[in-house]
């Protein structure tokens, strides 16, 4: 029951665009009723289904109770805030840690401009913004799995 608009591949401008990358928007099915009618509310409620079941396997159980006098020796943030605690704890000078951290959004911010010229979507054909993100992501593990250690070795992740 899905409903297809196929694309007039014999319209030179169609076939002008294709031929640039572009264009691929003005074909394909429609998010009514496809989409939002019989995708969505499945993805939805499988989403709950996992949230719930994970919350009944493996429920939160409380700590122990909190003592302002007995800090541990390690604490440490949510797991989101990993990188930005090894930052942190590995940069010696404090304001250039959070100089670093601010340096993240900037240059996050710069990505565009310096690949404005691409009109590609294809993230196969954009190496610019996928060096960018493939790099950041290498390094955004790599710091998060060094702050779970200790800071001996959480430069070199215990490997040598």
């Amino acid at each position: 029951m899905s409903i297809l608009k196929k694309p007039d591949l014999s319209d030179p401008k169609l076939r002008a665009k294709l031929a640039k990358g572009l264009g691929h928007n003005y074909y394909g099915e429609p998010a009514w009723p496809n989409d939002l009618l019989y995708i969505f509310p499945v993805v939805i409620l499988g989403t709950v289904a996992c949230v719930v079941g994970l919350a009944v396997l493996d429920p939160a159980m409380l700590g122990d109770k909190a003592d302002p006098f007995a800090t541990p020796l390690e604490i440490l943030p949510e797991w989101y805030l990993y990188p930005v605690f090894q930052i942190l704890r590995v940069v010696p000078n404090k304001l250039l840690g959070i100089a670093l951290q601010t340096l993240i959004p900037l240059g996050l911010m710069l990505i565009p401009f310096i690949e404005n010229i691409n009109k590609f979507q294809n993230p196969f054909r954009r190496p610019i913004a996928t060096g960018f993100f493939l790099f950041g992501t290498i390094v955004t593990i790599y710091l998060g799995i060094g702050a779970a250690l200790p800071i001996d070795k959480s430069l070199t992740l215990g490997l040598f």
